[in-house]
């Protein structure tokens, strides 16, 4: 129910408004595209940047916390508040001076994460019902703890590359989703 004075919008009218950009959206869509081969290209360097952007990010938030910490009316609160802030302070601080370093690290809780991820999504697989969607869940648990395994593997060799690598994949489909997005909005038009 819409309140007075607001209207509601469906999927269909957001689209058609979308129409008239299909230009615009399928360019972002090559960007993107451009990008993620610039990171297969560039591994290394995009490493490096993702990991040197992280390390902004842990600063900013640490920053933060530590702000928040500040303000905090016991001791318990202040803290643990400030731990958290200098913890981030620290890792940001790591990501950004020595980036390198920072990315065996990250790229290890990378693959752990995965395997984990993995796990859980396989012990999901055996609680859903024999349905065809369930092969789906028990193939995701497979790639992903196989994605885990081989980054762990190879790990600390790879570890410059993993995440640039990675990011690279990510900006290729996510750019290829885009491209199709507006293709298809221009073939609406």
């Amino acid at each position: 129910m819409a309140n007075a004075g607001t209207s509601t919008h469906s999927l269909g009218q957001a689209i058609e408004r979308l129409e008239a950009k299909w230009a615009s959206i399928t360019a972002f869509g090559v960007l993107l595209v451009a990008l993620g081969f610039a990171a297969l290209a560039f591994s290394l360097v995009a490493t490096i940047a993702a990991v040197t952007l992280n390390g902004v990010l842990f600063l900013v938030g640490g920053a933060a916390e530590v702000a928040i910490g500040m303000h905090a009316r016991s001791w318990g609160l202040f803290f643990l508040w400030v731990i958290g802030g200098v913890l981030y302070l620290a890792a940001g601080a790591i990501c950004i001076v020595n980036p390198l370093l920072a990315s065996v690290v990250l790229t290890l809780l990378l693959g752990a994460g995965l395997i984990a991820a993995g796990f859980v999504r396989l012990v999901l697989a055996f609680r859903l019902p024999p349905v065809p969607p369930r092969l789906l869940v028990f193939v995701a648990a497979a790639v992903t703890m196989l994605l885990g395994l081989v980054i762990v593997s190879h790990w600390p060799m790879d570890s410059v590359t993993v995440l640039g690598t990675l990011l690279g994949v990510d900006l290729l489909f996510h750019g290829a989703g885009w491209v199709s997005f507006g293709m298809g909005l221009h073939a609406r038009s």
